[in-house]
């Protein structure tokens, strides 16, 4: 696996377990501004594409010690990303400054290489055209094209706001290179109810982020893989960490103030 790239500006997301409710405001947020078709059947998995998914974890233990916790799951923004060394047309790709993982559908042929290497599953390959309710084409945003079926999607980071805001940033005779706190989030984040989902540059010590990813109970999914994502999760429960890492029964958890931060 190739070496992670560094970045000056280093797009990334905290998401605080505790705080989700699980619901669901960030999906529809994510839905709405990506101009992805509602199924009428969302648990049809060949039909069915979300960006943003919410999973549900558990400790498994019988009432009364039975907790439970919600996870929302974006694109991992790897900075090592498994998906980008396989694609043949270099359709995805790391080298933006930001370090989001970009996805060019007119280059996509459609392989699925990358949906197979991705660990986190957020890929996905639309099999059929998307199909809006009637009336909905006239309130489709004009931000994010619309995929046609035969290539692979994924959540980006909503990087058009991130132009948005480096233009105004430009137009108010500020510097687009140095954004200030919220001057851009995706809209699962700017959604969200209750205040779980923070997002901001991980390089920054101005940004929020910053210091949330060096919490001692941040943490990131499948860690061990070493893909160094630029989301990261935060939890005071054990349970929800080792979760978070596939730990067998028996493993001492790394927590926040000792895992890698690249």
């Amino acid at each position: 696996m190739s070496a992670v790239k560094e970045f000056t500006i280093r797009w990334g997301m905290v998401i605080d377990i505790d705080k989700c409710t699980g619901c669901g405001a960030c999906m529809v947020a994510c839905q709405t501004e990506n101009n992805i078709a509602p199924q009428p059947e969302a648990s049809n998995k060949l039909r069915s594409l979300n960006w943003m998914l919410i999973y549900e974890l558990n400790n498994k233990k019988s009432y009364p010690d039975h907790d439970m916790a919600y996870l929302p799951r974006p694109c991992q923004q790897c900075g090592n990303p498994p998906c980008v060394s396989v694609c043949p047309v270099i359709a995805t790709d790391k080298n933006e400054e930001g370090g989001i993982v970009s996805q060019i559908y007119p280059r996509c042929i459609g392989c699925r290489y990358c949906v197979a290497a991705c660990p986190y599953h957020v890929r996905y390959f639309g099999w059929f055209d998307p199909v809006f309710p009637e009336g909905m084409t006239k309130v489709l945003t004009p931000h994010t094209s619309v995929r046609p079926r035969g290539v692979v999607e994924k959540c980006t980071f909503c990087h058009h706001r991130w132009n948005y805001a480096k233009e105004k940033a430009i137009f108010d005779g500020k510097n687009p290179k140095d954004l200030p706190e919220d001057a851009y989030i995706p809209a699962c984040v700017e959604g969200c109810p209750s205040g779980a989902m923070t997002f901001g540059d991980l390089n920054n010590p101005k940004h929020k982020v910053y210091e949330l990813s060096r919490s001692k109970n941040a943490f990131r999914l499948l860690e061990k893989l070493h893909t160094q994502t630029q989301v990261y999760y935060m939890s005071r429960r054990e349970w929800v960490r080792k979760q978070g890492d596939n730990y067998l029964a028996n493993d001492k958890v790394i927590g926040g103030a000792n895992h890698a931060h690249g």
